[in-house]
């Protein structure tokens, strides 16, 4: 079905065309309509073209509102406003047609992006035989909902998850293998990721206890790193066997997180190995990186240390060993070469802004990333506890994503079964899972990402606030409101007069599709969450004003809240989905 042009943007073209017949020279300004609380919308653009071209504001508004259809199907009416202002006000039987006609489609009139891209997105990076930490979440969220997001609207998405599986501590874990075999023997793939992280753990600590104790083995461990980045085959049998041990722990970690992950898209520092040679030669043949010390360094002239000499990038160290930079530059040529990339992505901590920085800019200069081709960091912030700092152990260690988890699905089972009694213990736990991680998330992508947060479970799992719980329950109120409606089925009747609180409502529905093409250029999911707490509140607004079942006005009205009641929870369902955010029937 064809998308459905908002009431915002049909309000937005009458007023445009309108000011070019008032004053033909003005053609193409942007009227600057907003929503507003004096009207259902606001237009400001008359007073700044006023001033270009020296005349009364109020009178060029006068001259728009002379051009304006009074017969319109949209308009209900247009006032002058203080110094210039336009206030529009729609008609409601415009509001209801809108939505009836977003209720027909199943994408909700949210249209496909008119020219959809490829664009590779890289997030989630976990390290190959360290457990999931804090860290890793906002990485997890954010690049899972852009996404989800994205692919919405049409765009073609590689994910990417670059892991960090290849370097120096896998010669001390390999070399330990090799000296003890039987160290990380496991049953079977099906085993809990838990007990998967448990032998990884004692692999690392063990390893490391004689890697910091035993100079021989030291040594031996720095010869390992050679042997495995020179394809021996007992050292690479054995790094597979550490990788593959991993991933079922982060299979594990991605399940409870409600994440979806495929395999192929684990695509780690290891697969670029083969290339880092040729990105060197390349990058000094060009000129664009130099012989420094022994080290290939690029160099800025923006980018200097504190005492003012150059910063540079380093890709190859002076003993030959390549670094994350060597690394980076190798992906990016590969995204935009081989795998047709119009933008990659990158959602890594902010902390690593600098080192984006270079890496983008060199590989702009060796020819590897386009002109026209986009890549960007998505920097997001850091996760913090009450105390206001990053949030540790009392140890000081970063804290395990999976007890963040765990904490929280625990907090939301004493909410589920104490608002809701009558579920099983089964259901119970199933909505738990839902609306704890569903509240992790959401605290997560509420929040600007270049933002911190603090990372609080009691405030999360709230039913009041700015929380999912809340979205949760508003969506779980509703199906059950359609479920007493019993036979009289949700239908749209432009023909009846709307109250405050419906036209509110209304309004803010019709807002979904260009709420939604706003987040996707922008890559900020924290407008779609702004978006569906907007709208649980105005639900909630229309629920006390307006009876639904008992409405007044007879069954064409109760039909018509109905209709109201379900384009809801579509909307709040569909919305939330894009978030990773699941809504239970009942809660």
């Amino acid at each position: 079905m064809a998308s459905v042009t908002s009431l915002a943007a049909s309000v937005n073209q009458r007023l445009a065309q309108a000011l070019a017949a008032a004053v033909p020279q003005a053609a193409g300004t942007d009227p600057l309509l907003r929503r507003s609380d004096r009207a259902d919308f606001q237009a400001n653009g008359m007073l700044a073209l006023a001033k270009r071209l020296r005349t009364n504001p109020r009178e060029l508004a006068g001259q728009v509102v002379a051009q304006l259809d009074e017969g319109d199907e949209v308009l209900a009416g247009v006032e002058v406003s203080g110094p210039g202002f336009l206030n529009i006000t729609v008609n409601d039987q415009a509001i209801m047609r809108n939505l009836a006609a977003r209720a027909a489609d199943e994408r909700l009139g949210v249209p496909f992006a008119e020219r959809p891209g490829v664009t590779v997105l890289d997030y989630s990076q976990p390290n190959v035989a360290k457990e999931m930490h804090v860290g890793h979440l906002r990485s997890t969220v954010i690049g899972d909902a852009i996404r989800m997001i994205l692919e919405f609207r049409g765009e073609k998405v590689i994910r990417r998850h670059h892991i960090g599986d290849w370097g120096t501590q896998f010669g001390m874990l390999i070399q330990y293998l090799v000296e003890h075999p039987d160290e990380l023997d496991h049953a079977s793939d099906a085993e809990s990721g838990n007990a998967a992280m448990a032998r990884l753990n004692r692999l690392y600590k063990a390893s490391r206890a004689l890697f910091d104790s035993d100079e021989g083995f030291k040594t031996r461990a720095r010869d390992r790193v050679v042997s495995l980045q020179s394809g021996d085959k007992q050292s690479l049998d054995l790094w597979h066997k550490i990788v593959d041990e991993s991933m079922v722990y982060f299979r594990a970690v991605y399940d409870k997180l409600d994440v979806e992950v495929h395999e192929a898209d684990f695509v780690g520092e290891s697969a670029y190995n083969d290339d880092l040679a040729e990105v060197c030669r390349e990058l000094e043949e060009s000129g664009v990186a130099v012989r420094s010390e022994g080290a290939l360094c690029v160099f800025f002239d923006d980018v200097k240390g504190p005492d003012g000499k150059p910063t540079p990038l380093i890709v190859q160290k002076s003993n030959g060993g390549y670094g994350y930079a060597a690394t980076d530059l190798a992906a990016i040529r590969n995204r935009f070469g081989e795998l047709g990339a119009d933008t990659v992505l990158y959602v890594v901590d902010a902390r690593q802004a600098l080192h984006f920085k270079m890496v983008f800019e060199t590989a702009r200069r060796a020819g590897w990333l386009p002109e026209e081709g986009a890549a960007r960091q998505l920097a997001f912030g850091t996760v913090l506890g009450k105390d206001g700092r990053p949030f540790k152990t009392r140890e000081g260690e970063s804290v395990r994503l999976v007890d963040l988890l765990d904490e929280a699905v625990e907090r939301a089972r004493a909410v589920v079964a104490e608002k809701a009694p009558e579920l099983s213990e089964e259901e119970v736990a199933e909505r738990a899972a839902q609306v704890g991680i569903g509240a992790v998330k959401y605290a997560d992508l509420s929040t600007s990402m270049s933002r911190d947060y603090v990372f609080d479970v009691d405030r999360m799992v709230s039913l009041q606030g700015d929380t999912s719980v809340y979205l949760q329950y508003a969506y779980a109120r509703i199906r059950s409101i359609l479920r007493k409606a019993g036979e009289v089925s949700p239908a749209p009747h432009p023909e009846l007069p709307l109250e405050p609180a419906e036209r509110a409502l209304g309004l803010h529905l019709d807002e979904f599709a260009d709420t939604l093409a706003g987040v996707a250029e922008n890559y900020e999911p924290h407008k779609l969450a702004a978006y569906l707490y907007q709208l649980a509140t105005l639900y909630t607004a229309f629920y006390d004003a307006c009876p639904v079942l008992r409405a007044e006005g007879g069954p064409d009205q109760v039909a018509n809240r109905l209709f109201l009641c379900d384009l809801t929870a579509r909307t709040l369902r569909q919305g939330m989905a894009l978030l990773g955010i699941r809504t239970p029937e009942r809660l």
